[in-house]
């Protein structure tokens, strides 16, 4: 019952972003048709342009057709370019994967240790300073936009040191600045929702017993400790690696990266309904996606988290 609920969840919140792509952008005021062709094509030949787009029939005409074509995978042609959206969408999104995918490895590789290591070296009250450096660092990664981030690193990496090239994609280490830069967040909020599950499960009554049979700390830490705190950080993993995936569109375009993000927020800019429509589209469903493999490997780990739901 779980999974069928969490399955209708999850088409239900596909039809609503599918909604939600179409209003979005017939929200915004202006003419595609007109910005696509500029200000000084023919008025019969833009009405034309219009017609063959379908724009200019009623907004409920357009959103029944926009329903069908992307119940069959057709999501239009592009104003500008004239080509197949659906297209251009497939031609950009590996390229957004080659960045987010490593990303959310990198976060969860990265802030599952440094939460578990904190929470075990500040117990009780050790080390304040750990705790204050860890707090201080992780809070600011929380709040610093990853626009801000992303420009420091170019300015500290690429101009003043050298050592990364400044966009683009031209081998193996262009990924290393947009990776971090996109996974530098989520690190910090799964950093500290791990570390604040550590320490609660480091007070309980398992751990005590565990540390009276004197077991290895290493021992203690990986049997029992990291499935526990793994469990947490996936919880609260779904929502953090959306806004991961939100933040792709913000990198791509500082590092002038060749994905989908650049692609969709020229389309919004120059009003191109279908490319716009189709890229938030499959943002959606990514996002989406992701959190629901995310409940999938929460139940795998812990299905307990099922009777939780429930009760």
């Amino acid at each position: 019952m779980y999974l069928v609920r969490r399955a209708a969840r999850f088409a239900i919140s596909a039809v609503l972003v599918v909604l939600a792509s179409f209003a979005m952008l017939h929200l915004i005021p202006g003419d595609p048709v007109r910005a696509a062709m500029g200000p000084t094509a023919p008025a019969d030949a833009v009405a034309a342009r219009r017609a063959e787009l379908g724009l200019d029939r009623p907004v409920l005409d357009q959103l029944w057709t926009y329903l069908g074509k992307v119940a069959t995978g057709d999501f239009g042609v592009s104003a500008l370019t004239r080509q197949p959206a659906g297209e251009m969408v497939a031609d950009r999104l590996p390229a957004t994967l080659q960045l987010v995918l490593p990303a959310i490895v990198v976060a969860f590789a990265v802030a599952v240790p440094l939460g578990m290591w904190t929470a075990a070296r500040t117990e009780h009250g050790r080390s304040p300073r750990t705790e204050l450096a860890f707090s201080s660092v992780t809070g600011i990664l929380t709040v610093l936009p990853e626009f801000l981030l992303a420009v420091f690193m170019i300015w500290l990496f690429s101009n003043r040191l050298g050592w990364l090239p400044p966009a683009e994609r031209s081998g193996p280490s262009s990924f290393v600045m947009p990776v971090a830069a996109m996974a530098a967040g989520p690190i910090a909020l799964l950093a500290r929702y791990v570390r604040l599950e550590a320490v609660r499960e480091l007070s309980s009554d398992y751990i005590r017993l565990a540390r009276a049979k004197r077991l290895p700390v290493h021992r203690i830490h990986l049997r029992h400790l990291l499935p526990n705190t793994l469990t947490a950080a996936l919880t609260s993993g779904g929502t953090v690696l959306s806004s991961l995936l939100a933040g792709s569109v913000v990198i791509e375009n500082v590092f002038r990266w060749p994905g989908l993000g650049g692609a969709m927020v020229d389309a919004i800019v120059n009003k191109d309904y279908a490319l716009a429509q189709a890229s938030i589209l499959v943002y959606g469903i990514i996002a989406l996606t992701v959190v629901f493999a995310v409940d999938l490997l929460l139940v795998a780990l812990d299905p307990r988290s099922t009777l939780r739901e429930t009760g």
